[in-house]
């Protein structure tokens, strides 16, 4: 692994440990980001033809992110079904277009299949997002895309991307636990919020505490490296994103 990855995944956790230390409490839990189902697009019905198709194209795009080029609608929902339950994130493209026009994009092309939730910190946030076959997160781990002016708070249930320094945005994300609006002024621009399931995403297992090397938690590295075979040797407690869809 190059000096400047494990630079950029260790500034990462960093940036994200130093802000949840700045909420002047005491938070140790998971670090900054299951079988695969069928690539799951919004709900419909299409020609046996037209739907070999489009899952030709999705796969397409998980595999060469300059794909990943679709403008996302002024609001869409979408559906998530984990380990823990269901839950739904409402995206407002106004807050954050370029963030929601990359999600939109991943989400279509079924990138959030068998993804851990591996950091998870009580009071502070849930983060996920590194891809459980090491040569997809190898496609999508130098894909950034530019920063966009935060345009709502960082409030309990709204959905943010993790970064490593300005306009370094790429397929990690956040739910926030709580009111961290203090990630405001540091560039965090959240597109979205929980609209159905919250008290799922509150449950999703945080027993593993920060992630290494601060805490023991699993460490972003290795995960990028050897993907959810890692995660469930060394974590096997994690909860999962099964799928998500476009409702």
């Amino acid at each position: 692994m190059k000096t400047a990855t494990i630079a950029r995944l260790t500034a990462l956790s960093v940036l994200l440990t130093a802000a949840a230390c700045s909420n002047n409490k005491q938070e140790t839990a998971p670090a900054a980001e299951a079988p695969a189902a069928a690539t799951q697009t919004a709900p419909r019905q299409p020609g046996f033809t037209s739907g070999i198709k489009e899952t030709r194209t999705n796969m397409q795009t998980l595999s060469d992110p300059s794909k990943a080029t679709e403008k996302a609608p002024a609001v869409f929902t979408v559906n998530f079904k984990t380990t823990k339950g269901d839950f739904s994130v409402e995206v407002t493209r106004a807050w954050a277009p370029l963030g929601a026009d990359r999600f939109y994009n991943l989400v279509k092309a079924g990138y959030f299949t068998d993804l851990a939730f591996f950091r998870v910190i009580s009071g502070f946030m849930v983060q996920f997002g590194i891809h459980g076959d090491p040569a997809v997160s190898a496609k999508w781990r130098a894909a950034s895309i530019p920063d966009d002016a935060p345009a709502q708070s960082n409030l309990k249930g709204y959905i943010t991307y993790a970064m490593a320094g300005p306009n370094t945005r790429t397929t990690q994300l956040f739910i926030n636990y709580g009111n961290n609006s203090r990630l405001d002024s540091m560039g965090f621009a959240p597109f979205g919020k929980v609209t159905k399931g919250m008290e799922v995403v509150e449950s999703i297992y945080s027993g593993y505490g920060e992630g290494a090397p601060s805490g023991m938690g699993p460490d972003q590295g290795r995960a990028q490296m050897e993907g959810n075979a890692y995660f469930r040797k060394d974590f096997p407690r994690l909860d999962y994103i099964n799928s998500a869809f476009i409702q």
